[in-house]
């Protein structure tokens, strides 16, 4: 039950009830319903409900009003009404490639459990140096008990991510627990079929080869380890989300109780089993085989290779085309080459949160270095990469980059491991070759990391700016007021607040401000700031300043409906800005010729943190230059 679940029961019951909703979006402020008969709603009854500004009709669409928190609201409506509604305008899918698309997926997944996965990274670590000074024995009591303690989310991830990646989907949490706790059901790894004689081996004789221990209604399943895996459970709970939306529209609601999590557990995990086992499989045998010829083409170049890319195939579950050819090699020659120039990489990421450390701005981001810091020099990188440096995109690069320049310098001197021995700092005594007393290895292997990290330690402090906005500080002067000046970021015709048509805007009710009536269709930044919202219909964008002014320029009204058409943005959403820079341009008698009024509200949206809000006297035409707003704090 969400936070305004009653709230929620009180507007579906007073827009005519969850049988009269057609369909529900939302906008920055607004529930936007599309009702089957408005003549059902009780409009009286909306308007003076607490936590609801004002109610509005226009363009076909029943508005209720709500403020900031409108995204919380429409949840719990949805959930009240037992609607998926439509995508809404801030909901839409995030532009850009899948790749960037797939790393805000994960981040997102991973970011409400940092705080435990920091902590069960930091046991880990412990547990291997009290193990390694001997304070304990390896299977005592006290090791076992660190063991669990530490492993438990790494070995369970597809579980807590299934409970992430459900809420990311809008799947049920339950539902995504249970899923997750399929792929790790023990009886089904591969590690655990594989111990039993295959019934069948699929693509025989070519890279492809995959062994069969099992059917499910007669189809062929692939094993995999699903244990310790990312995007698999991902994947299943995104195709979980599309199963359980067909689901609620063609069962009954008396039985979707049971029925909706019955079908969307059932298809998805066998889907999954039966589409992302092989996937994962083949890659992984297409990735040995490619690692395979590289290393017989060039020894040095497959260690650079190795290198860039390892923490990549961690994060896709694609090490393991690795491991089986490292283990040969230990078997065959008595010692490895391959995961030798792997062994930079934990370092290089390391050094990357190190210098992250000094330049990150959140506080929360800041509090997650030192603990990802101390795991990531033991070899547990989780923390680092899911809660760091992959959402920051360009500090994942770098690390890349430095583990790179660290297995080059492995495959130029020929680094090699003797045994698959323990992670992080406890893997230099792996590069001893205890046979001929020859320590050469480890130390090519201490002088790859201590490159790799200086590496990526300066150049991350030196090319890596952190973008997020710095939590709001006040500096007073002498009389304890401080002022922050608002420009005009739109040129044209300044008149009061209250004479906008929109009465939502007119009451003030989303906050104080002006209205521009535009004379050139150019919207520039009023002062220097982050764009923390950007509409992808480019009508509206909301502003922060370095100060922590909210703002929101709302370009039209209604103009929601013209999807984009006749805007253009020349910012992305988080672009940091600086007064003047050009923010969206806009046709204006394109859609003034649409039906549509070019009125543009500028609002203060959290006027409540402000001792006063002063607009200018200039009741004419402003230029983008022109003081437009006095803020007090």
């Amino acid at each position: 039950m969400g936070k305004y679940h009653d709230l929620a029961e009180k507007i579906v019951a007073n827009v005519g009830g969850k049988d009269n909703i057609r369909s529900l979006t939302h906008c920055i402020t607004r529930l936007r319903f599309k009702l089957k008969d408005e003549g059902k709603a009780n409009e009286e009854a909306l308007k003076n409900m607490d936590g609801v500004v004002t109610v509005m009709k226009s363009g076909g669409q029943f508005q209720v009003v709500i403020g900031n928190h409108v995204p919380l609201v429409y949840a719990d409506v949805l959930d009240v009404a037992g609607i998926t509604g439509e995508a809404s305008e801030e909901d839409e899918e995030e532009k850009g490639n899948i790749f960037n698309r797939l790393i805000d997926v994960i981040s997102s997944c991973f970011q409400p459990f940092l705080g435990a996965l920091s902590a069960c990274g930091m046991m880990k670590g412990f547990n291997a140096l009290f193990l390694y000074f001997k304070l304990y024995e390896t299977g005592s009591g006290t090791d076992l008990f660190l063991t669990a303690a530490g492993d438990c989310i790494f070995y369970f991830m597809p579980i807590v991510i299934g409970l992430t990646a459900a809420r990311k989907f809008k799947v049920s949490e339950f539902t995504g627990i249970a899923i997750g706790a399929a792929l790790v059901y023990p009886t089904i790894q591969a590690t655990a079929l594989g111990a039993g004689k295959p019934i069948m081996t699929l693509f025989a004789n070519t890279i492809l080869e995959s062994p069969v221990f099992i059917k499910v209604f007669g189809l062929p399943i692939i094993a995999n380890n699903y244990t310790s895996s990312v995007v698999p459970i991902i994947l299943v709970v995104w195709f979980a989300s599309h199963i359980q939306k067909l689901a609620k529209k063609v069962i009954p609601e008396l039985v979707q109780t049971f029925l909706v999590p019955l079908f969307t557990i059932l298809i998805s995990v066998f889907f999954g089993f039966l589409i992302i086992g092989p996937v994962i499989t083949f890659l992984t045998n297409i990735l040995g085989s490619g690692f395979t010829a590289l290393y017989e083409f060039s020894p040095v170049l497959m260690s650079v290779v190795v290198g860039f890319f390892w923490q990549v195939l961690v994060i896709f579950g694609l090490h393991w085309s690795l491991i089986p050819l490292a283990m040969i090699n230990l078997s065959t020659l008595g010692f490895d080459t391959i995961l030798a120039a792997s062994f930079a990489a934990s370092f290089a990421q390391t050094a990357v949160v190190f210098a992250m450390f000094f330049k990150l701005k959140d506080k929360k981001l800041k509090e997650l270095c030192i603990p990802a810091v101390i795991s990531g020099l033991f070899g547990v990188t989780e923390p680092a990469i899911y809660g760091l440096t992959l959402p920051k995109k360009k500090p994942f690069l770098i690390s890349m980059i430095g583990a790179g320049i660290g297995g080059l310098i492995t495959g130029l001197f020929g680094a090699k491991s003797f045994i698959m021995g323990g992670l992080g700092a406890f893997g230099f005594v792996s590069h001893i070759d205890t046979a001929n007393n020859d320590v050469s290895s480890m130390i090519t292997q201490f002088i790859a990391v201590g490159v790799a990290m200086v590496f990526s330690f300066v150049v991350t402090m030196l090319f890596w700016k952190d973008d997020e906005v710095t939590e709001k500080t006040e500096v007073q002067n002498e009389m304890g007021v401080r002022k922050e000046i608002v420009t005009s970021p739109v040129q044209g015709n300044m008149m009061p607040l209250e004479t906008a048509k929109d009465e939502a805007f007119a009451q003030g009710a989303l906050g104080k401000g002006v209205v521009i009536h535009p004379t050139i269709g150019e919207v520039v930044a009023p002062f220097d700031g982050t764009v923390m919202t950007l509409f992808p219909t480019k009508h509206a964008i909301g502003l922060i300043s370095d100060n922590g002014l909210e703002l929101l320029i709302h370009i039209g009204l209604d103009t929601v409906q013209l999807d984009g058409k006749y805007f253009e943005a020349h910012v992305e959403q988080g672009a940091k800005v600086k007064r003047g820079d050009k923010l969206v341009s806009f046709d204006i008698e394109a859609i003034e010729a649409a039906g549509f009024s070019v009125e543009t509200p500028v609002i203060v949206t959290n006027t409540a943190d402000y001792l006063d809000i002063i607009e200018s006297d200039k009741q004419e035409d402003v230029c983008n230059s022109d003081e437009l707003l006095t803020v007090l704090v």
